[in-house]
């Protein structure tokens, strides 16, 4: 019997859970500035109520790009990255719609609540991804090998972040940022008079 009321409770803390990251990933999107306040009424409860779930604006952010990052990573294994040239997967890769879609605004809030530190960590999983199809192409002559390989992997996530920093500012279309992305990144990995 206390299972049958256990699991209504449990269910409708995911609901809360999932309404306030929600809430939160609208509030960003207008700014990185976002109160726990200002995420509560967006998502319709008191910040009592936040607080039962989360016990910081920073716990938030944190659930925020854990959630963001799963999804991306799920994205990503869609995308069949062993299949063509390394060129190719990175390419798909880059105009994911995950990278430069739905999170408007969480880098930036991520970067100011958590540290760049922490954002770099938490995006390990994702970038072992795109680390992965940079060996494969490394390996296969497709990409130049003169650079060391985290400077390279360094380099395509500042790359990343610049341009979902374009498009979240408005500067560039998602799209456009994306295209710009993929051949600044190739320029990378390709080196001088690659093709």
């Amino acid at each position: 019997m206390a299972d049958k009321t256990d699991k209504p409770k449990r269910a409708d803390a995911e609901r809360t859970i999932t309404a306030v990251l929600d809430a939160a990933l609208r509030c960003f999107a207008v700014g990185p500035d976002a109160t726990v306040t200002e995420i509560a009424k967006a998502a319709g409860v008191g910040r009592v109520t936040v607080y039962g779930h989360f016990d910081s604006l920073e716990s938030i952010v944190d659930a925020l790009l854990v959630r963001s990052l799963s999804e991306a990573d799920e994205t990503f294994a869609a995308l069949d990255l062993e299949s063509g040239t390394a060129a190719e997967a990175v390419d798909r890769l880059l105009h994911a719609p995950w990278l430069l879609g739905r999170y408007q605004g969480l880098l930036a809030a991520a970067t100011r609540h958590l540290g760049p530190e922490k954002v770099r960590q938490l995006h390990e999983k994702v970038f072992a991804r795109i680390e992965a199809v940079i060996v494969r192409g490394r390996e296969s002559g497709e990409f130049r090998t003169d650079l060391p390989l985290p400077w390279t992997m360094a380099s395509a996530y500042a790359l990343a972040h610049a341009a979902a920093g374009e498009a979240d500012a408005g500067r560039l279309g998602r799209e456009e940022a994306a295209d710009l992305l993929s051949t600044t990144v190739l320029g990378l990995l390709r080196g001088p008079g690659g093709s």
